[in-house]
């Protein structure tokens, strides 16, 4: 069994990848969107973290965390999120429920077990992910324009003037990906 080792950076910024099972193209509908929100909303006020950024994909999302200063403890946050949304979901998907395995590790049906997480080095390891995140949904082909994918963090910069509305458009995405 591979040995999984974590960064813990007290304060740190992180990038996770957290994915559904079997990749079931689930997440962008409204009652599961719903469910992640107040999962994230319920867990952000018994223990506090930053959304840097943030884009929901139908089988995955990518979030940016900046956690409080002395606190490294990501993993109970993303345990909990997945948890409440599972609970929150278990009607909403009738045919998730978890095989015999998933059941013995009290894993629901509707998350991959493990999820991928990074420690975030310096402002340019922030500012690639940031990218990273934001350009997903061009990435993945479900949207010509970063813009025009409506679960993203995306928006939020734009009006704060970090980014152009057409950052990353057509012309620049063939560019874009081979910088990287």
């Amino acid at each position: 069994m591979p040995n999984y080792r974590r960064l813990y950076l007290p304060g740190g910024s992180y990038f996770f990848t957290v994915v559904t099972e079997q990749r079931r193209p689930i997440l962008c509908e409204l009652p599961l969107r719903a469910a992640l929100k107040r999962a994230i909303a319920s867990v952000r006020r018994k223990h506090p973290f930053h959304i840097a950024g943030m884009v929901l994909l139908p089988d995955h999302l990518h979030m940016i965390w900046t956690l409080p200063e002395g606190d490294s403890d990501f993993p109970l946050r993303v345990r909990l999120i997945k948890s409440h949304m599972s609970k929150a979901c278990s009607a909403l998907l009738p045919d998730s429920a978890p095989n015999p395995r998933r059941q013995r590790k009290q894993c629901s049906a509707l998350w991959q077990h493990r999820y991928w997480e990074h420690a975030l080095q310096s402002e340019d390891d922030f500012r690639f992910h940031l990218d990273y995140v934001h350009w997903n949904p061009v990435k993945h082909g479900l949207v010509q324009r970063v813009r025009d994918w409506p679960w993203s963090s995306f928006h939020r910069y734009v009006a704060e003037g970090v980014y152009p509305q057409d950052w990353c458009a057509p012309a620049d995405v063939a560019g874009y990906a081979l910088a990287r």
